[in-house]
């Protein structure tokens, strides 16, 4: 894994992630880890993610003014989706990896075709109250079982009618706790690699710069233009991943 090609492409991905990170503010995590999965499967793609997207999910989360306000509307939630990446993760030693990989796929397709058709739910503060931490459990446990923190949990965010701002910083901390949680769930799963996790802390440069230049070009970009070009490869990378993953466990299963 410490070979060259493997180090431009891991570099090359976290550049990219963080490109499309610094011109949205959203899609690190997504990007890095359906890039990484077709490259080098799903455990060593999370393994892969953790130190970037700790990293620059925890600045997204502190920085703008709204941390506290984002955090006492959403903390049940948090909790959950925090808490229950353990039992997700269990699955990664016990479920054939290519179902969890189509699984993977799946997800990236349902989140990336419901950002493109602009699916709008509204939750009153009454029945936030219920639905937070049943999200926020069915959402912690996808992300121990595929790396991915985006469904439902992104939805349910976007369902509160946050200010764009503090929607934005209860994402970054809903993807920061949920990258620790999963790094401690990896590492009682025999999952952690130590040379991996070198190469994830390396990977956080290049996923920085990415951000600052994504971060200049939206100066230049249509953001709305630019983040529809991204669901569409992410829903074409979901599908991707999901048919053959779903073929790899066809093949074992016959």
């Amino acid at each position: 894994m410490g070979d060259h090609l493997s180090v431009v492409i891991i570099a090359g991905t976290f550049l990219l992630a963080g490109v499309v990170k610094g011109v949205i503010g959203l899609g690190l995590p997504t990007i890095s880890l359906a890039l990484l999965t077709m490259a080098i499967g799903l455990p060593g793609a999370m393994n892969l993610l953790l130190v970037p997207s700790f990293i620059t999910n925890l600045w997204q989360a502190l920085a703008g003014g709204h941390a506290q306000a984002a955090l006492r509307r959403t903390w049940p939630f948090l909790l959950m989706a925090t808490t229950t990446v353990w039992f997700g993760a269990g699955a990664l030693t016990r479920v054939d990896l290519s179902l969890l990989s189509a699984l993977l796929g799946a997800l990236l397709v349902v989140y990336a075709a419901s950002s493109l058709v602009g699916l709008q739910i509204r939750l009153t503060v009454r029945q936030a109250a219920w639905v937070g931490p049943v999200a926020g459990a069915v959402n912690g446990v996808l992300a121990g079982m595929t790396g991915s923190f985006v469904v439902p949990g992104v939805v349910f965010l976007q369902a509160l009618g946050l200010p764009r701002d503090m929607l934005v910083q209860a994402m970054g901390m809903l993807f920061a706790a949920s990258t620790l949680a999963l790094a401690f769930a990896l590492q009682r799963s025999s999952l952690l690699s130590a040379e991996l996790g070198m190469l994830s802390a390396a990977a956080l440069l290049p996923a920085i710069l990415g951000m600052v230049i994504g971060q200049r070009l939206r100066k230049n970009l249509s953001e709305e233009r630019f983040r529809r070009i991204f669901y569409v490869a992410l829903l074409l990378l979901g599908a991707y991943i999901f048919v053959n993953a779903l073929q790899a466990a066809l093949q074992v299963a016959g």
